[in-house]
């Protein structure tokens, strides 16, 4: 029995004595109790970035404890684990990542401790990267598509609830709530950004992180890198940015948040287009900041796109 096994047989049975004592002594319990999240709190889900994090957090509600590996602000590609980071996932009852090659360090962080995880992009129609030396490969981003994370929430209910099943109804409504949402955000974005002119209907970013948001919303993507593992943008893939913006007349470029916007900004000075703003993919902010939860994300990267493209507040 491992150390885990062995603390909640203890806490079980601590829990036990305590309530045939409360029993014998008459003492009454609310029934609502049994639904305010204590039972589950023992059991720790750890994810591999702040957005599944949150995420995470919606569908589990007050019966789990959700944690992210990484903090506001870090790259997921290259992130390297901590010793601090594997002592964590020992302690953790399950470990949600996205899959689809996002975690780079993933594999052989999991070799290194016995606990399950389970992939949240599984089932979701994937996307392939076009160019440069990861052409072929699935593209990562696919929580940037609210359609895609109804799919990861189905999967966190699946697993939440075969790891508390005590608490799977709440799970299963917990996760319906969000889909909801989800799927009200998903109709505000496709709105707000169809109010873009045809030709405006583009999105340059540093990162090939949108091709998910520009299927569902009908936008033209262009990157200078597909993904984020290198170090920095090579000349060639400067000047293919740099001609599709002239080509298009794009009157704004982007960059992510967790990335240098040095590249970008050599093709603003090569164009007339300007420097539409910060994006954020990989990674929330601080809850002061602009984009604290998953559904701040998306809203404020639509608002910004939409800004810099038409000269208008969205």
């Amino acid at each position: 029995m491992t150390h885990r096994s062995i603390r909640r047989a203890l806490t079980a049975a601590l829990v036990a004595a305590s309530a045939t004592v409360l029993s014998a002594c008459g003492a009454s319990q609310d029934a609502s109790h049994a639904d305010d999240g204590q039972a589950g709190e023992d059991f720790v889900v750890l994810t591999t970035f702040t957005v599944l994090s949150d995420i995470a957090q919606n569908v589990a509600g007050d019966h789990l404890q959700i944690e992210s590996i990484t903090k506001p602000g870090a790259e997921i590609h290259g992130y390297e684990p901590t010793p601090s980071d594997i002592r964590k996932a020992e302690d953790a009852d399950l470990i949600l990542d996205n899959g689809l090659g996002l975690e780079l360090w993933f594999e052989q962080f999991v070799n290194d401790v016995d606990v399950p995880h389970r992939v949240v992009s599984e089932n979701v129609e994937v996307i392939d990267i076009t160019e440069d030396a990861y052409a072929g490969l699935p593209n990562p981003h696919a929580w940037m598509s609210p359609l895609n994370v109804q799919i990861y929430v189905d999967n966190m209910v699946d697993a939440f609830s075969d790891l508390d099943p005590e608490h799977a109804a709440n799970f299963e409504k917990n996760g319906e709530a969000y889909k909801s949402q989800l799927q009200e955000i998903q109709d505000e974005l496709i709105a707000e950004l169809s109010t873009l002119p045809e030709s405006q209907q583009a999105l340059v970013t540093c990162e090939g992180a949108f091709s998910y948001l520009a299927r569902d919303a009908g936008l033209t993507e262009k990157y200078i890198w597909a993904v984020n593992a290198e170090q920095q943008a090579t000349p060639g893939q400067i000047s293919s940015a740099i001609e599709f913006v002239n080509d298009n007349d794009i009157p704004a470029v982007f960059c992510e948040s967790t990335v240098s916007g040095k590249p970008m900004q050599q093709v603003v000075s090569a164009t007339d287009a300007e420097f539409g703003g910060t994006l954020y993919v990989d990674s929330l902010s601080e809850a002061d900041g602009p984009v604290p939860t998953y559904l701040d994300l998306l809203q404020y990267d639509a608002d910004t796109i939409v800004e810099a493209l038409t000269g208008k507040e969205s």
